[in-house]
């Protein structure tokens, strides 16, 4: 058996080094966006202006979602993305796919289009960092459109299957009501 407290100041440890990795990862979202961004930030907290930057998923909204996964991950910074393994690649790709969704989902609250999605209730940080645990449940639960949206009805009527389709053919309209 350890000693006394020795558990604790694991825990402690993976906490530092998790704050100093969501602060490097965040560097670049300070000087971009200039927000204050922690540990603790959820997708809810952050202006619209930076949601509606990273939600468009392209260039440098990209970079800045590569950027936070990769220091969260011990993986250096987003400037780094090609020179990482490829299986490193994948699991970068894949958390931004997971963390897009999120984003967009987001998006879509703040319209009024759905009420609750997967994973809201987490920070940024978990999101990234539970990945393995979190991931495969959210994803498996696609979020219902809000009873106040005018297509409710129909959404409704869909099986399982084409509500995922109905509410992910919803993400260009979103993009499009969120750049004007």
């Amino acid at each position: 058996m350890g000693r006394p407290g020795s558990m604790s100041r694991v825990v402690d440890l993976e906490k530092g080094r998790l704050a100093i990795a969501a602060k490097k990862g965040y560097r670049n979202w300070r000087s971009q966006f200039g927000e204050n961004f922690a540990l603790h930030t959820k997708l809810s907290d952050i202006s619209q202006r930076t949601l509606s930057y990273l939600a468009q998923g392209k260039d440098k909204g990209t970079f800045y979602l590569y950027d936070l996964i990769m220091h969260l991950e011990s993986l250096g910074s987003g400037f780094e993305f090609n020179e990482i393994s490829a299986k490193s690649k994948m699991a970068v790709i894949d958390r931004y796919l997971f963390l897009l969704d999120r984003i967009r989902f987001e998006c879509m609250r703040r319209l009024g289009w759905i009420d609750h999605y997967p994973g809201q209730e987490l920070s940024i940080v978990e999101l990234v960092t539970r990945f393995e645990e979190v991931a495969p449940g959210f994803q498996a639960k696609i979020p219902a459109l809000s009873s106040t949206h005018p297509d409710y009805k129909q959404f409704c009527s869909l099986n399982a299957f084409d509500r995922e389709t109905f509410i992910r053919g919803l993400i260009p309209m979103v993009l499009k009501k969120i750049r004007d």
